[in-house]
């Protein structure tokens, strides 16, 4: 079964845009998975039957189905408001696009919010459960010295743990300025140097995009 899309939110992105849903989730709800299927008529039905067997197996689940497309939008409603709402938390925000295994995410979930809890810094996680990309927010208040270097040091964290669990530290946003400095830690010297290179063949004067991943 390939759904076409499947969304994760975690508990406190989920307490972010509560308002925004008609029909509260269970009180002890630790995480959401918003699953959409595709295909014919008969095809799709199918595939419900399924997912419906599948997770009556399973304690602890629940399973909510949208009744009609208002209800569907309102859920993509609150799932697009996470980015604005997260705000509410602190004034700044460092958004991280990890990409882990599909089956490390639950690993990769717990160790965000225990690096909250070490660095005393409000952490949460959403995103994209289909191809393991998963957005971890560390909310910050920039203006507060001590924060923003418990913050950094949550986000280098962040970064050795998605590598040790076969991950990627770039999912869909690139290196550019932001992850220059880190990217040594994933690709291989040898690597880099062939990257320099080609780069170096092309844009001989540096003028394509200059300072970004190649910041010297």
């Amino acid at each position: 079964m390939t759904p076409c899309t499947l969304e994760f939110m975690d508990r406190t992105a989920l307490a972010l845009v509560a308002d925004r849903l008609s029909h509260p989730l269970p009180p002890a709800t630790g995480a959401l998975l918003l699953l959409e299927l595709d295909g014919d008529q008969a095809e799709v039905s199918s595939q419900r039957q399924q997912l419906r067997q599948l997770l009556s197996d399973r304690p602890g689940i629940s399973l909510q189905e949208a009744a009609d497309p208002a209800e569907a939008e309102e859920l993509w409603a609150a799932r697009r408001a996470i980015s604005p709402a997260a705000f509410q938390l602190r004034p700044h925000k460092i958004s991280e696009d990890v990409v882990v295994p599909r089956n490390r995410i639950p690993e990769l979930v717990a160790i965000a919010h225990e690096l909250g809890r070490k660095k005393e810094v409000a952490i949460f996680t959403f995103g994209h459960a289909g191809d393991g990309n998963i957005h971890v927010n560390i909310m910050l208040d920039r203006n507060n010295p001590a924060e923003t270097s418990r913050a950094e040091a949550a986000r280098d964290a962040l970064f050795d743990a998605v590598l040790k669990l076969g991950g990627t530290i770039s999912g869909e946003h690139g290196i550019g300025l932001s992850k220059a400095g880190v990217i040594g830690r994933e690709i291989e010297p040898v690597a880099l140097a062939l990257m320099r290179a080609i780069k170096q063949t092309f844009d001989p004067y540096q003028i394509l995009n200059p300072g970004k991943i190649f910041q010297d």
